[in-house]
């Protein structure tokens, strides 16, 4: 751990609590449709894999074609609503000042669009202070491919092997582990019932964001 010279992460369900805007949009297309809405609870599990993945769990039983249209206005309500309930996961504001004053840059990585992932990091609070914003459009493959990673690796100035990637999802970890970097699970994050952490190729995992802070405090500034 005392290798760490960067921290990259995970948009939704590893640094930012962004399911309630995700569902309160699905929510306005079912509406649309008189579908009754979804509970956050309901669907929190859904939100780090895609739009797509959120109306297939809101509405298992509609037809594929109908899943596809409501996802179309998810998408586009999602962009009225994007950022206004998102937050930063409890914590990450003190471990985000303890990587400033430590001058440990951050960067994210993830596979929600560019157009969807500016204007939330923006109402984040996080634009400036991110070393690199790596988006699923940034490459040609998103994650679980490589090349985000390096990519962000090369704007943040750090070799793969003194990163760690904090995730909450398979693609997260296998992209991490692909590309060489240290892969940390986010247990806190959007997992399900279904998922299973413990056979993904993760270095650590942590609980809560105070015990990713703990680690710095006592394996990577000491």
């Amino acid at each position: 751990m005392n290798s760490i010279k960067a921290v990259l992460f995970d948009l939704d369900g590893t640094l930012a609590d962004t399911a309630p805007d995700l569902i309160h949009a699905l929510n306005l297309s079912l509406l649309d449709r008189k579908i009754a809405p979804q509970s956050v609870a309901a669907l929190r599990y859904s939100a780090s894999h895609g739009s797509l993945a959120l109306v297939k769990a809101g509405v298992p039983h509609l037809d594929e074609t109908t899943q596809l249209e409501i996802q179309q206005s998810l998408l586009g309500y999602y962009k009225m609503v994007n950022g206004e309930k998102a937050r930063l996961f409890e914590g990450f504001d003190v471990f985000l000042d303890l990587l400033d004053s430590n001058e440990i840059p951050f960067g994210i990585v993830t596979n929600k669009q560019a157009k969807f992932t500016r204007p939330l990091i923006d109402a984040l609070g996080l634009t400036h202070r991110a070393k690199s914003i790596i988006s699923g459009d940034s490459t040609q493959h998103p994650k679980p491919h490589t090349a985000p990673m390096f990519l962000a690796a090369q704007q943040i100035n750090c070799k793969p092997h003194e990163i760690l990637y904090l995730g909450d999802a398979e693609r997260d970890l296998v992209a991490a582990d692909n590309a060489g970097m240290i892969g940390g699970t986010a247990l806190w994050g959007y997992l399900s019932e279904s998922d299973t952490p413990e056979q993904w190729p993760s270095k650590i995992e942590f609980n809560t964001v105070a015990d990713l802070h703990d680690l710095f405090i006592t394996k990577v500034i000491s």
